[in-house]
């Protein structure tokens, strides 16, 4: 109960910034409480500009975006920074860093061995001195090597001062391989929670969710917190490779799930019954990742991919370009 109440405060605070207009009868959303589906910037505007940059969670904020994701790894003195994965070759320039040459390493990770840098191999100084990178090849590369590496405190303040301005969004934190951390003395869970706490986040009236693909991360939070969890979930093969065995129906300490998309629209356009399934438990349904760039298997483009998702009841899509999938929800 205490996750839906918070949720409900979460639905609340993310639409408040929702322009008026001429009262009219529409069509209630396929959501678990009929209000439209939240749009999580993934990664900020990820699409447009180097993930995890200042740059991109404010150009997410600016296009009409809910929430903003900050993905969290850990640096070597403990400090959280804004980063999808541990590793830092493929979304920042350290490979050009001659100092840092000899911290390259092959590491066993659950997805084969990887030799790269990795984040708790590096104070935040020296993570300061690095400069991110877009790593995907088909999507602008003007501004690699200009943006700053940043930390969760800098992200939770972007968010603040856009609150301040009457332009509430959300916070739609992923902890990244916190079992990893924990066993080289990293455990996250306090960090995050201290980090909300010490901003002033609740108070300032910022929704929060928590997610993260590994249950007994959101187990140990939830001991300590109440704040509304996302059980993300991978399909196969990458779930039996990564030693995790999701099962919806034994999801019952959660808020709700992060839905690989396939698991709820099929590729022949068609909806599975993953939604239903989901919401006859009380439980949300996040999906990732809509991208214009690269539209799911089946589909025309995004938009058509968009109103698939949003047709089938989902609650929240995570997506790479902010403004497209805003701009699908209000046509709906």
């Amino acid at each position: 109960m205490k996750h839906l109440i918070a949720f409900a405060a979460v639905i609340l605070s993310a639409c408040a910034s929702a322009p008026a207009g001429p009262t009219v009868d529409m069509p209630a959303f396929a959501t678990l409480t009929g209000e439209p589906p939240i749009i999580i910037a993934h990664r900020g505007a990820s699409g447009l500009y180097p993930e995890h940059t200042i740059k991109a969670y404010t150009a997410a904020i600016a296009q009409g975006a809910d929430f903003i994701e900050p993905d969290l790894v850990m640096t070597k003195d403990g400090v959280l920074i804004a980063r999808h994965d541990h590793y830092l070759s493929a979304t920042t320039n350290v490979a050009d860093h001659p100092e840092f040459a000899d911290r390259k390493r092959v590491r066993a990770t659950p997805l084969g061995d990887q030799d790269d840098w990795w984040t708790d191999d590096f104070t935040l100084a020296e993570i300061k001195t690095l400069k991110a990178r877009q790593q995907f090849e088909l999507r602008s590369m003007a501004y690699n090597d200009q943006l700053d590496i940043v930390t969760f405190d800098e992200v939770i303040d972007l968010v603040l001062a856009s609150a301040a301005k009457g332009r509430p969004v959300g916070l739609h934190v992923e902890a990244k391989w916190p079992g990893y951390f924990s066993s080289v003395g990293l455990d996250m869970v306090d960090p995050i929670l201290t980090a909300l706490e010490k901003k002033g986040v609740k108070a300032a009236g910022v929704p929060v969710f928590i997610q993260c693909f590994e249950p007994p991360f959101l187990a140990a939070l939830s001991e300590k917190s109440d704040l509304p969890t996302i059980q993300n979930m991978v399909g196969p093969p990458y779930a039996a490779m990564m030693g995790l065995d999701y099962k919806l129906e034994e999801m019952t300490t959660t808020t709700g799930v992060g839905a690989e998309k396939s698991m709820v629209v099929n590729k022949d356009g068609t909806v599975s019954d993953f939604v239903q399934r989901a919401h006859a438990m009380g439980l949300l349904v996040h999906v990732f990742t809509v991208r214009d760039d690269r539209p799911g298997e089946g589909f025309a483009d995004s938009k058509a991919e968009l109103r698939a998702l949003i047709n089938a009841g989902v609650d929240g899509i995570w997506v790479d370009y902010p403004e497209t999938a805003v701009a699908v929800r209000g046509a709906r």
